[in-house]
């Protein structure tokens, strides 16, 4: 049964509601702009990314005043373009791995100089076309500010993160790694820097094969063959058959990298002294080079030295430990087949690389799992010594 209602005890009246509508009409006051600016910072710390950063500036000019004042950026690279092909703007589709062998290579940034163009002075001045005269670093583009002529924008990431005034931790990652491995082989490494190469990590394997987990067994080390057992020795087949020539080209190929992104920083870290941690990656995780606070005040006071062959840092004169097991299976069922393991230090070491070398126990804990476990199993093995010289 529907109730009547009575007419005097209809709200709101309809004169009132006039009258909320006009209220309406008029200018109030922003409720989002009582969040103070200390909690609109935590969140652009958390979003990080510089490209996402960018687009918050155009929102308002208190966004555009706050998000250079952000201590944590991260700046993903979209593709590189190597020396050969930076002569061509359609050469950033290229996927190439080769380019950290070439004189230097470039890393181009999709869709960051747009947003960022809105806010005026943000970025600096614009060049065209993909290649650059006399400068070889690294270079962003705008995939969507195309000129008439068919050619992109490009900017580096000194000229991104140039009004970026407060940043502490800053996160570059490449869209891949610089050096071609097969498909079933396992390459990554870790470098530290100061001026120069403090330490390097290198793990690779010659094949990677998923096997089933045995949850009964535990973590095992054995020989291939399975017919004689391991005595943590490398075998002598190891020196025959080009196993310790492939292990000292993944060395030379990761110090190379390593010292090729090394030296392509040096401007960011001059314009951003405010800078604690600095880390270049690459999103396949084959190579992290990290910089902590002392080792960046390191670079400023003391300017690296440049190898004369190419646009890299020179690397100094190395010792080197290796471990070896022809046959590595992990907790996870993983096995690791010519599983090794390469500690590098220079052989005078200096005040910010005070780790000892002779144990190996740091070089056990460079990597993420499951390879971090791979890691302190081959440093429990048998240690072979080896030099380099600079280059």
């Amino acid at each position: 049964m529907m109730a009547l209602v009575r007419p005097d005890r209809i709200w709101p009246e309809p004169g009132d509601k006039l009258e909320v509508d006009l209220d309406l009409g008029e200018e109030e006051d922003d409720h989002f702009d009582r969040i103070p600016d200390s909690l609109l910072l935590i969140v652009f710390n958390k979003i990080g990314d510089v490209k996402a950063l960018g687009r918050c500036c155009v929102v308002s000019k208190r966004f555009q005043y706050l998000v250079p004042q952000v201590d944590h950026v991260v700046v993903k690279v979209d593709c590189v373009i190597s020396d050969d092909d930076a002569t061509s703007s359609g050469a950033c589709n290229d996927k190439s791995r080769g380019g950290v062998f070439s004189s230097f290579f470039r890393l181009v940034f999709g869709g960051i100089a747009k947003p960022l163009q809105a806010i005026g002075q943000f970025i600096g001045p614009k060049r065209s076309g993909c290649a650059s005269s006399g400068y070889s670093g690294i270079v962003g583009s705008d995939d969507d500010d195309v000129e008439a002529s068919g050619s992109v924008t490009h900017h580096s990431p000194t000229q991104v993160l140039k009004n970026f005034n407060e940043i502490r931790t800053l996160r570059i990652e490449l869209p891949n790694g610089e050096l071609g491995t097969g498909d079933a082989v396992l390459l990554k490494w870790r470098a530290d820097f100061g001026s120069t190469l403090d330490n390097c990590v290198i793990l690779g394997a010659s094949s990677v094969i998923s096997a089933p987990i045995k949850s009964s067994s535990p973590v095992q080390e054995k020989e291939v063959s399975g017919t004689s057992e391991d005595n943590g020795s490398i075998p002598e087949s190891f020196y025959t058959n080009g196993g310790l020539k492939l292990r000292v080209v993944w060395t030379i190929s990761s110090l190379i990298a390593a010292s090729a992104r090394h030296y392509l920083l040096q401007p960011i870290i001059a314009e951003h002294n405010t800078l604690d941690s600095l880390v270049l990656t690459d999103a396949d995780g084959q190579g992290v080079l990290c910089m902590n606070k002392d080792q960046l005040e390191e670079l400023r006071v003391k300017p690296l030295s440049a190898s004369t062959a190419s646009k890299r840092t020179l690397v100094p004169a190395l010792n080197m430990r290796l471990w070896y097991a022809p046959h590595l299976e992990l907790p996870n069922g993983v096995v690791l087949k010519g599983a090794t393991l390469v500690a590098i230090c220079p052989s005078e070491q200096t005040s910010s690389a005070k780790k000892e070398i002779s144990d190996g126990s740091w070089a056990s804990t460079a990597f993420e799992e499951p390879y971090g476990t791979a890691a302190q199993l081959l440093v429990k093995r048998r240690t072979y010594c080896l030099e380099m010289n600079s280059f």
